[in-house]
């Protein structure tokens, strides 16, 4: 059975720099492909970043390029999302999301639809 439990989030203040980790049962982690969702209240469910099993290549959206870098430890089982220069309206419930290995040259993964599994997210407040 596929696992993953964020951890990491809380009360930030604008600018802070805090780290996301996703941690995963098992032996499927080597040959998944991983992302990071978040919503905001209110708001529906949307990409942050993904890591691609394979290729390796990672893709983020406009909103965090240059500020959010996504990697993984296989060797742990575990995902992160370092997050720098924090704003308010990153705040939001983060979650982590597998996938099996897919092929293709579009973006599907930033459709949380393309997703089959879930952590139960962790919320990211960020203070002004």
């Amino acid at each position: 059975q596929v696992q993953l439990v964020e951890s990491g989030g809380g009360l930030v203040q604008a600018g802070g720099s805090p780290r996301l980790s996703c941690a995963t049962s098992g032996r499927f982690f080597s040959s998944y492909t991983m992302a990071w969702f978040r919503q905001a209240p209110g708001k529906e469910r949307e990409f942050v970043a993904v890591i691609v099993i394979g290729s390796g290549n990672t893709d983020y959206d406009d909103s965090v390029k240059g500020r959010f870098t996504i990697s993984r430890d296989n060797a742990n089982n575990t995902m992160y999302l370092q997050m720098n220069s924090l704003k308010p309206e990153n705040t939001a419930v983060y979650s982590c999301a597998a996938r099996e290995r897919y092929n293709s040259p579009s973006r599907y993964y930033t459709d949380p639809s393309r997703f089959a599994y879930w952590g139960q997210g962790t919320q990211v407040t960020v203070s002004s």
